[in-house]
């Protein structure tokens, strides 16, 4: 099934709802905050949103209202907490937490403004006609985390010249992850390496999949970006260590929490490039005439402390490239 195709799949139920007429602006104006992570997964990356939107020239409590809507990684939680801000008649839409919560949001309303925070290619799921003129009522962020994976499947083999074997991880209610494991795989048999694909969702499922990998003896594990995973690092770290699995991810957070490698984009500097996107759309900027916000910088972490306890040496050619270097 192509990307487009899942996008009508996963919005059809949102498309069909009432679109709320928009009321009479408010004193002080309402932001919707709608993620499926949950309040305590991503703290840092909330107070960055709440950074960019000062930049703008708004404060919450003071000059706007903030509604936080959490889905807590129950994907099917969405739709209904859409919804709810929509009720509410927020004046902007901001979306995280992966590409559902902003496809949910497309499909429910083209009059409210939404500003989103994505892993993939807007233009190929659909969210805006292109970065440079979004068009309709819907702009924000890209990571392009997931786009990014056939270079992390080359840093394993820079950091393990031998592996032969590669684990991805992936939670499979993520409309992207089969297609960036497609391309991770297809990445993995140019270097000559067999590859093991298991999906995980909760907790129990993420210590089933590193107790599996083991059984397969793979040489390292690759975790594909999910917004659950991400509130789960330090999970993720645990593990790692446990089963002595070097293990790369796509932000550097798993990195501080304890994690071995990550590549890619500052995600802190996204969700305040977000907020400062909410801010001046809430001053009069149409989301159709912001470009979608790109990285300007791709980053690498490495976490010495724990390549030491794996017995790795990362290669000084891979330490010289790095951004950041936890000792």
């Amino acid at each position: 099934m192509r990307r487009r195709e899942l996008i009508k799949v996963i919005a059809a139920s949102a498309a069909a709802w009432p679109i709320a007429a928009r009321a009479q602006q408010a004193v002080m104006p309402k932001i919707g905050f709608l993620s499926s992570n949950s309040a305590d997964g991503i703290p840092q990356f909330t107070a960055a949103f709440r950074e960019g939107l000062s930049t703008a020239g708004f404060v919450e409590g003071k000059n706007v209202t903030i509604e936080y809507r959490w889905a807590d990684a129950h994907l099917e939680r969405v739709p209904a907490l859409a919804l709810d801000l929509i009720r509410r008649r927020v004046d902007v839409l901001f979306t995280s937490g992966g590409d559902v919560p902003v496809l949910v949001a497309k499909g429910a309303t083209t009059t409210i403004p939404i500003v989103f925070m994505s892993t993939s290619d807007p233009v190929d799921m659909g969210f805006v006609a292109s970065l440079n003129r979004p068009g309709g009522n819907v702009t924000g962020v890209t990571f392009i985390a997931g786009e990014l994976g056939p270079k992390r499947v080359e840093l394993v083999r820079e950091l393990l010249p031998k592996a032969a074997i590669v684990g991805f991880v992936l939670n499979p209610n993520i409309p992207t992850a089969a297609f960036n494991a497609a391309d991770m795989e297809t990445a993995a048999r140019g270097f000559g390496l067999k590859t093991h694909v298991l999906h995980a969702i909760s907790d129990q499922e993420i210590d089933a999949a590193f107790a599996k990998f083991v059984e397969l003896k793979i040489d390292a594990l690759l975790v594909l970006p999910d917004a659950s995973f991400q509130s789960r690092r330090d999970q993720f770290a645990r593990l790692a260590e446990h089963y002595a699995v070097p293990t790369i991810y796509y932000s550097r957070e798993y990195v501080a929490a304890g994690g071995l490698v990550s590549y890619g984009a500052n995600f802190r500097v996204g969700f305040r490039q977000a907020g400062n996107y909410v801010g001046r759309i809430l001053r009069g900027a149409k989301p159709a005439d912001l470009p979608v916000e790109q990285p300007t910088k791709l980053e690498l972490a490495i976490n010495l402390k724990t390549a030491k306890a794996l017995g790795l040496s990362v290669p000084p050619s891979l330490l010289a490239r790095a951004d950041e270097v936890i000792e």
